[in-house]
């Protein structure tokens, strides 16, 4: 195989190559080489691992293998085998790991453009295999290409709530994102090398000092990646970072404020629950509306009941009802995939752990939660036994003093420490605990 892929890409190399960018007097920026692009590659070398690990954290903290009703990849395989339980401890770990992942994913736009601006040129080498070494390499910068832009593109979508996909965000971006970091992992053994050798190149504070008249070409390189004709310098390699550098800081400052919180919530100007939504104690951010998932009044008036399942007969009891019962409290943020959190607010209600030992089942392994939402993704939702034990996870009655709001979840909802905002369900009626 390897001997005729290389007959063949001799054969297509002794072709002219074709008119336009396939020339190399096409690409004449004096700026492109391997010292500028490998600067890009190292910032992104050490963010986007950053990214695909909080991805993957994201991912756990659904607690996929709990079954179908968590887990919106079914069929992943081995690419679970990290999957462990999702902690409660600290309350805030889900608000960091998604806020670093929505933020710094945000931030390392203009750096990722300006790394695929670098390297534009190699999309159009030619001939484009001189062998199956080389076929490999083409592989994978297609495939890292495509990863990273689909990962971008689709992330992006998501946090300002553009739902466009052919299917469902969760497993586009899950499959991508692993079809991404294989990418990522051949690209980086195959020019690791060459990307240190070209920093040590140059001295990134002399190319600071260095304005647009002394300008000058890197030397031609093996790569490519050097003009073979280069027109006059428009603009230094200093402002080239500047440019990027500034539009990274940019984007952080107006996407960070949603997952900071306080007053930097103001600054959020690219999020979409950027602001409080109203004032008052449940003047927080809120995911989706009762009206957005068909969630009338009717639903939850006078006629609703909590519905108890475990061990023991059934119990069916009302808001009323549940009342009149211990009441417990907690300060919990939300925080949601889209990246946004809100600061720590006081619920009140019953513990999920008190429901537990009244439906006969204190030692409960999990606890199937559904609502009155209509059927769709996260109507439903199970909960692991360590998230049933924390005495800060309760049946949410009220928060901050005054009842649910419609939007909120009245009558009752779920808020678990360091739990998705998805997983913590609105409109209960019904909870099922099981061994």
């Amino acid at each position: 195989m390897g001997v005729r892929l290389s007959a063949f890409a001799r054969g297509l190399g002794q072709a002219p190559a074709p008119p336009g960018p396939f020339r190399p007097g096409f690409w004449r920026s004096p700026i492109r080489g391997p010292w500028l692009t490998s600067v890009f590659g190292l910032v992104l070398l050490v963010g986007l691992p950053v990214l695909f690990v909080t991805g993957a954290l994201s991912y756990a903290a659904y607690n996929p293998d709990l079954g179908l009703l968590n887990d919106q990849t079914p069929d992943k395989g081995v690419l679970g085998f990290y999957l462990f339980d999702w902690p409660t401890n600290p309350s805030w770990l889900y608000r960091l790991t998604q806020g670093v992942h929505v933020t710094l994913g945000v931030t390392l736009v203009p750096v990722v453009l300006a790394k695929l601006w670098s390297v534009f040129p190699k999309l159009f080498e030619w001939p484009p295999v001189r062998s199956a070494a080389h076929a490999l390499e083409r592989l994978s910068l297609l495939m890292l290409v495509g990863g990273v832009v689909f990962e971008f593109v689709t992330g992006i979508l998501n946090i300002q709530l553009h739902y466009v996909f052919p299917g469902s965000f969760y497993t586009l971006h899950f499959y991508g994102a692993w079809v991404f970091i294989a990418a990522f992992a051949v690209h980086v053994s195959l020019k690791l090398a060459r990307m240190v050798r070209a920093l040590r190149s140059r001295s990134l504070l002399g190319e600071l000092r260095t304005g647009l008249a002394d300008t000058r070409p890197e030397p031609p390189d093996a790569d490519g990646l050097v003009a073979v004709a280069p027109a006059a310098p428009t603009i230094a390699r200093r402002g080239a970072l500047a440019l990027v550098g500034a539009g990274s800081l940019v984007l952080c400052a107006v996407t960070a404020g949603q997952s900071i919180g306080g007053r930097l919530r103001s600054t959020a100007l690219l999020a979409p629950h950027n602001r409080e939504p109203g004032d008052g104690p449940t003047g927080f951010q809120i995911n989706k509306t009762a009206a957005a998932v068909g969630v009338t009044s009717a639903m939850v008036g006078p006629h609703w009941r909590l519905e108890l399942y475990g061990a023991g007969a059934a119990r069916s009891l009302s808001r009323e009802q549940l009342l009149t019962m211990s009441q417990q409290s907690a300060w919990l943020p939300i925080a949601c995939v889209e990246g946004w959190s809100t600061a720590d607010q006081h619920w009140s209600g019953l513990r999920l752990a008190d429901l537990a030992a009244m439906a006969g089942l204190p030692e409960a392994s999990t606890v199937l939660v559904e609502s009155v939402q209509p059927p769709g993704p996260y109507s439903s939702v199970v909960l692991r036994g360590n998230q049933i034990r924390d005495l800060r996870s309760l049946l949410a009655l009220g928060v901050n003093g005054a009842d649910l709001s419609l939007d909120h979840g009245y009558p009752a909802r779920i808020i678990v420490p360091a739990n998705p905002g998805v997983n913590n369900t609105k409109w209960v009626r019904r909870l099922t605990f099981r061994t």
